[in-house]
C-alpha cells in the first residue's frame, strides 16, 4: 500500500466539523481514529516531551500536535480528533496538579528547577503551548479556556491566585474575537465559580481582581453582566436580637429600630409600592435621624476611626448586630455613614423611573423623601472627617448612576462605534459639498476675493452709488402708455425703490425732488426720459385742490397780521404828506397779486400725498411758500 503524501509544509491544521467531513476512505490499519487509551497515552508522552523544550512554543507547537494526532490525507482535525486532543490534555493537566500536591509545591511552580520563577513551570508551559495553538487557529479555540476551568477546580484558593495571576498576564490574547467568542462562557463560568468560593470578608482584594478582570475582558454592553430585570438580593438577609439581653447599655427598642431598617434596604420595591411598610420605614428612619442629632460626633471621635490611617477600615462589609456592640457603634463615624449613605440609595432608587416604567412616588411621598434626604445630607456633612469632602463624592457617585440606570433602561445600547473610513474620491466621482467657512457661498467667495486680489477692498468700482438718469430709468420706462405695465407691477408701488430713489434725488436732483410734492414718485423722475406727451403731463401747473379745513384756519390767523403790517407801509413812508394815493396802491396790488398766487399754490400744498409723499415734507413746503410770499410783498411795497 503507498505511503501517503506528506501534507503542504505551509498547511496548518484546521477543525472541520463532521458535515464537512469528506467521505471515509476505506479501512486502513495506518490511518485509525484516535480514540483508546493507547492512543491517549500516546498524545501525553508527545506533549510531556515538548513541556521539556526550552523554545518558544511557535518553534515547536504545531509539529507536536500533528506528531500526536498523526492526520492522514486531510491537514485539519476534524470534531472526534480535536475531541480526543483536549480529553488527553486535560487528563495529562490533572497528572501535572496531582505531582505537584505530592511533591508539596506551588502548582504554578512545579517543574522549576533552579527556583528561578514561573518560567520553566510545567502547567505554565503546557497553557502556553495550548494558547499558541488556539490563537492560530490549529485547535478548536475554547481548549485552552477549558484547561484554565479545570486548573481552578482541582487548585486551592491560594493557587488560584497565582493560576488567576497567569489569566491577567494573558488577557490580551483571550480576549481577541477568534478566542473571546467560543471562550466567553467557559471564562464567565470560572470566575462566577471562583467568587462563590471566597470570602466576601477575608478576600475582599482577590473578588475585586476578579471583577475588574470581568469588566476588562467582557465590553462594557455585555448584557450578561447587567442586571437587567432589576432584581434584589432577598437572600442577604441581617440577623439582629428580637429580645432584649442584660448589659445593653442603650435602648433596646432603638437597637432594633436601627437595624429593621435593613429589611426595607435589601428589597426597596415592596417598601415603595406597600404604604402601610413605607409609613414604618419613615417613622422608624425618623428615630434613627433624632438620635444621630442629638448624639453628633466630635473630632475627637473622627480620629479614632480615621481612614487615611486605618486602611483596614475600607474593607468593612457587614457590621456586627450584637446588641451589646451598640453604644460603640453609634460613636463610629464609619458605622453612620454606611447607614446614611444606604439611605441615599435607597431615596436614589424610589426617585428614578425602573425598566417596567413603575409609579413614581405620590405626592406626600415626595414630600416625606425630600425632606429626610436634606437631614441625611446634613448629618454627613458634620460627620468627621471630611463630611462635605464624603458627601459631595457621594453625590457625584449618584449622579454617575443616573446616567447607568437610563442606559440599561434604554435596552442597552452599545457604547463602541465602528471607526469612521474617509472614502476616497475616485475619478470622475462625485466630490463632497464644501463646507462653508463663513456662512453661505456668497460671503464665502467674497472672503475669497479678498483674499486673492488686496486691493479689492478699496477699489472705487466695488461700491458705486447709480447716477439719477440710470436709477430712475425702469420707473420711466413703465410711466410709457405703450409699455402697458400693469399697477401691481409697477415700479412705484415698490416702496423701497421709491424710498432709495428720494434719497438719491435729494443728493444729486434737489429741482426734482421738489416737484415731488406736486406730482408724487413720478414727478421726481428726469424730463429727458420721458415721452413727449408723458413729459407735457407733469410740465404744466396740477389743478386746483380742496384745501384741508384745519390748514385753512391755520394759514387764515397767520396770514391777517401781515396784510396789516402790509398796508400801514406806505402811510409810513409817505411820513403824512399828501402823496398821490396810487403810488401807495401799487404795493397793495402786488400783496394781493402775491396772496392769489398763494392762494392758488396753497390748494395743492395742502391737499393729500400722492403715491411716496408725506405729510411733514408738505407742511415744510407750505411754510416755505408763505414766507416767499411776505418777502415778495415787502420788496413791491419798496
Amino acid at each position: 500500500m503507498a505511503e501517503p503524501s506528506p501534507p503542504p509544509s505551509n498547511a496548518g491544521l484546521r477543525i472541520l466539523l463532521s458535515k464537512d467531513r469528506p467521505a471515509p476512505s476505506p479501512p486502513s490499519t495506518a490511518g485509525s481514529t484516535v480514540s483508546s487509551h493507547a492512543d491517549r497515552d500516546r498524545i501525553i508522552g508527545v506533549f510531556r516531551n515538548a513541556l521539556s523544550m526550552t523554545e518558544p512554543p511557535e518553534t515547536f507547537a504545531l509539529q507536536t500536535v500533528q506528531d500526536a494526532i498523526k492526520p492522514q490525507k486531510e491537514t485539519v482535525l476534524v470534531l472526534e480528533e480535536n475531541q480526543s486532543l483536549e480529553n488527553a490534555l486535560r487528563t495529562l493537566l490533572q497528572e501535572l496538579v496531582s505531582s505537584a500536591v505530592q511533591s508539596g509545591k506551588k502548582i504554578m511552580q512545579y517543574g522549576n528547577a533552579f527556583d528561578s520563577g514561573e518560567s520553566n513551570c510545567l502547567i505554565t508551559r503546557l497553557l502556553d503551548i495550548v494558547l499558541y495553538l488556539c490563537e492560530r487557529g490549529h485547535v478548536e479555540g475554547g481548549m485552552v479556556f477549558q484547561l484554565l476551568e479545570d486548573l481552578t477546580e482541582m487548585s486551592t484558593i491560594k493557587d488560584c491566585k497565582d493560576i488567576f495571576g497567569y489569566i491577567e498576564s494573558q488577557q490580551d490574547v483571550l480576549g481577541k474575537q477568534e478566542l473571546f467568542g467560543r471562550g466567553k462562557l467557559v471564562m464567565l463560568r470560572t470566575c462566577n465559580q471562583l467568587l462563590r468560593r471566597l470570602s466576601k470578608a477575608n478576600d475582599v482584594v482577590f473578588c475585586g481582581r476578579i471583577i475588574m478582570f470581568l469588566a476588562h475582558f467582557f465590553p462594557l454592553s455585555e448584557r450578561s453582566a447587567l442586571n437587567i430585570k432589576g432584581v434584589f438580593n432577598t437572600s442577604n438577609i441581617t440577623k439582629y436580637e428580637k429580645d432584649a439581653t442584660d448589659g445593653i447599655s442603650v435602648d433596646f427598642n432603638f437597637y432594633k429600630t436601627l437595624w429593621s431598617l435593613q429589611e426595607h434596604f435589601s428589597n426597596p420595591a415592596l417598601t415603595s409600592t406597600n404604604p402601610a411598610k413605607w409609613q414604618k420605614f419613615s417613622s422608624n428612619l425618623g428615630v434613627v435621624l433624632n438620635t444621630f442629632e442629638a448624639q453628633p460626633l466630635s473630632d475627637d471621635d473622627g480620629k479614632l476611626n480615621n481612614l487615611d490611617q486605618e486602611e483596614d477600615a475600607a474593607f468593612n462589609i457587614k457590621y456586627l448586630t450584637s446588641s451589646k456592640l451598640m453604644g460603640l457603634e453609634l460613636k463610629d463615624p464609619s458605622f453612620r455613614r454606611h447607614i446614611l449613605v444606604q439611605c441615599l440609595i435607597f431615596f436614589d432608587y424610589l426617585k428614578a423611573p425602573g425598566k417596567n416604567e413603575k409609579e413614581g412616588p405620590a405626592g406626600g411621598m415626595k414630600e416625606e423623601i425630600k425632606s429626610c434626604e436634606e437631614r441625611v445630607k446634613k448629618l454627613l456633612e458634620v460627620i468627621p472627617p471630611k463630611g462635605k469632602e464624603f458627601l459631595k463624592s457621594i453625590e457625584h457617585i449618584l449622579e454617575r448612576e443616573k446616567n447607568w440606570v437610563w442606559w440599561k433602561r434604554d435596552g442597552c445600547l452599545a457604547f463602541e462605534k465602528p471607526p469612521f473610513e474617509k472614502k476616497s474620491i475616485q475619478a470622475g466621482g462625485r466630490k463632497r459639498k464644501p463646507r462653508w467657512r463663513l456662512g453661505n457661498k456668497e460671503l464665502s467667495q467674497l472672503w475669497k476675493w479678498a483674499e486673492q486680489n488686496p486691493n479689492v477692498l478699496t477699489d472705487p468700482d466695488r461700491v458705486r452709488m447709480p447716477s439719477i438718469t440710470e436709477y430712475w430709468k425702469p420707473l420711466a420706462e413703465d410711466m410709457d402708455p405703450s409699455a402697458g405695465i400693469e399697477e401691481e407691477y409697477h415700479h412705484k408701488s415698490n416702496r423701497v425703490y421709491c424710498w432709495k430713489g428720494l434719497r438719491f434725488s435729494a443728493r444729486q436732483d434737489l429741482d426734482g425732488f421738489a416737484r415731488f410734492s406736486d406730482y408724487g414718485i413720478e414727478g421726481v423722475v428726469p424730463s429727458e426720459l420721458l415721452p413727449p406727451e408723458v413729459n407735457a403731463k407733469f410740465s404744466s401747473k396740477p389743478a386746483e385742490k380742496v384745501k384741508r379745513v384745519k390748514r385753512e384756519d391755520s394759514k387764515g390767523a397767520s396770514a391777517q397780521p401781515k396784510e396789516q403790517q402790509v398796508a400801514a407801509t406806505p402811510e409810513t413812508d409817505g411820513g403824512g404828506s399828501g402823496g398821490d394815493p396810487e403810488e401807495g396802491a401799487v404795493p397793495m396790488d402786488s400783496d394781493n397779486g402775491a396772496a392769489e398766487d398763494g392762494q392758488k399754490r396753497s390748494p395743492e400744498e395742502v391737499s393729500g400725498p400722492e403715491s411716496g409723499q408725506c405729510e411733514p415734507e408738505a407742511d415744510a413746503d407750505d411754510n416755505m411758500k408763505t414766507e416767499t410770499t411776505s418777502r415778495d410783498a415787502r420788496a413791491g411795497e419798496k
